[in-house]
């Protein structure tokens, strides 16, 4: 003869469906909100543009910094190089010139 010990319950067939459905909106929201996710891409995306602007306006920055110091490089100063430093240097200007103090 047997017994049954224990009783089963009416709910008890939903207890893995509900933690699949738990498991599988916790990924859903991971995928949506995470650090990988979507939104995330569309910082990251945004970022990448800025730190690329940036990156462009560094180049021209350095190209221009590079073509002057050629110019003082190669041992054949340019007139204007010159009476740029001097000028500079000894802080006069002419008298039809405009000076903008910084």
């Amino acid at each position: 003869m047997r017994t049954i010990q224990k009783r089963r319950s009416r709910f008890g067939f939903l207890i893995v469906p509900a933690i699949t459905g738990v498991f599988l909106t916790y990924f859903a929201v991971q995928v949506q909100g995470g650090r990988y996710g979507t939104l995330a891409k569309d910082d990251l995306a945004r970022t990448l543009a800025e730190r690329s602007a940036e990156q462009e306006r560094l180049t021209t920055q350095r190209q221009k910094l590079e073509q002057r110091v050629q110019l003082l490089h190669d041992g054949s100063l340019e007139r204007d190089m010159i009476d740029e430093r001097t000028r500079r240097a000894l802080n006069l200007g002419a008298p039809d010139e405009v000076v903008i103090l910084r």
